[in-house]
């Protein structure tokens, strides 16, 4: 059977200009809005600007467990070796762990904490499941930034993402600063797909994920949405929340501080969202990069 006419043209030999998105950004019906922790104030906060900020949304004491064990990871050879810890370019220091999830029961289980859960289902208006997690690292003086980019982008070219009802939660681990490379997002941005020039080679990830050039929006497109909507980079205390859309474009600049940045990534899809065969023609990426096994709808737990 022929495969349906992909909506999100991108990774093309030829530039395209960027267009308007097909999809909602909030997915549950206006009448309905309020149904759920948020407020119809900040759901619309969301569909207009992309992401919502929570300072403090977990609190300290909430964290220090999770911040521990982080640091144990950071002092763990054996993880460093695993195919789904990413190193710095030439480097010891870690730049990304994926799959924590999988590898942690603490962290599992805040993936199905009932708050911030029950505030993913009210935007995507649909149970949900872990499409990736990921633990991001920048060591004082030596982290690396991430080029600008939308997660969907990729998701879609990548993994076969069919439609934009995902969305990530970043959860603060140390202070993020304006001078430790905080995350910083483009308000607007998700309301229009930007495709990208370039064919993708098989295993781009082994590459990309230590310094994306693939998958990276056009200085002029940029240049643009900056202009119209300028750039913000939300900073707090650890247990701090990020909430964005899947099609908000975002990056972060290098750690040019003493003080670690580190900050852990939730990515939740609709059960209704599921993965198909990769829009760029390649085999699927890892399953540690890209869950196509384990979609069944997460249970809110109390107290992760």
């Amino acid at each position: 059977m022929a495969r349906p006419q992909d909506l999100f043209p991108t990774r093309l030999e030829r530039k395209l200009g960027m267009f308007e998105r097909l999809d909602p950004v909030v997915h549950t019906p206006s009448e309905r809005l309020s149904d759920g922790p948020l407020s119809a104030k900040q759901v619309r906060e969301f569909d207009e600007r992309g992401f919502l900020f929570f300072d403090s949304f977990f609190s300290k004491d909430e964290m220090d467990g999770f911040i521990k064990e982080l640091k144990d990871y950071e002092d763990d050879d054996d993880l460093k070796l695993s195919e789904g810890t990413i190193l710095e370019p030439g480097k010891e220091e870690i730049r990304s762990i994926f799959g924590i999830h999988d590898i942690s029961e603490r962290f599992d289980r805040l993936t199905r904490d009932a708050h911030l859960l029950n505030i993913v289902r009210q935007l995507l208006d649909s149970d949900v499941y872990i499409h990736q997690s990921r633990i991001n690292y920048k060591p004082g003086f030596k982290g690396k930034g991430f080029n600008w980019h939308s997660d969907f982008e990729t998701w879609h070219s990548e993994d076969g993402m069919p439609r934009m009802r995902s969305l990530s939660c970043s959860i603060v681990m140390t202070d993020n600063n304006e001078f430790n490379g905080p995350l910083m997002l483009i308000p607007g941005s998700q309301k229009y797909f930007i495709p990208c020039v370039g064919r993708t080679p098989e295993d781009n990830y082994k590459e990309s994920l230590k310094s994306q050039d693939l998958g990276v929006p056009d200085a002029a497109s940029l240049t643009r949405l900056m202009d119209e909507n300028a750039i913000e980079a939300p900073k707090g205390p650890p247990g701090s929340l990020i909430i964005f859309e899947c099609n908000t474009l975002h990056g972060s600049n290098v750690n040019m501080s003493c003080w670690p940045r580190s900050n852990l990534f939730f990515v939740y899809n609709s059960v209704h969202n599921t993965l198909e065969e990769p829009y760029c023609g390649n085999k699927p990426r890892p399953e540690f990069l890209a869950n196509r096994k384990n979609m069944e709808p997460l249970k809110p737990v109390r107290n992760p």
